[in-house]
């Protein structure tokens, strides 16, 4: 059995806890745990519809868990510029810039783990 999801009681759990079980439970624990569609998949349309949205505080840690659930770091680009001509340029390029935090905070981890060794 997987153990369940507790992001959103981390993030929300001091303001609105209600809130965050849902967030939990519903989302995390089973939308996102539904077989029809693999992780990877569902990475990329949440990205797709946080991008064309323009939800800026969403995306770095979707983009994370995109990378983690096996989507490339060449098809997160080519997604958000393909998206740049559907949704916008502006959420594209703020897209962009939320890609480029994720690698710069991956790159420092890297180095981070690197120096522990």
């Amino acid at each position: 059995m997987k153990a369940r999801s507790a992001i959103g009681q981390q993030v929300f759990g001091d303001v609105a806890p209600d809130f965050a079980d849902l967030t939990d439970r519903v989302l995390f624990d089973e939308i996102w745990e539904r077989p029809g569609l693999s992780p990877r998949d569902k990475s990329m349309i949440t990205v797709s519809a946080l991008v064309a949205l323009y939800r800026v505080n969403e995306l770095p840690p979707h983009l994370e868990k995109a990378l983690s659930n096996g989507v490339s770091l060449d098809e997160l680009k080519d997604l958000i510029t393909h998206l740049a001509f559907y949704a916008g340029w502006p959420t594209a390029s703020t897209a962009l810039g939320a890609l480029r935090a994720v690698m710069q905070k991956s790159d420092a981890s890297k180095k981070q783990q690197g120096m522990d060794k």
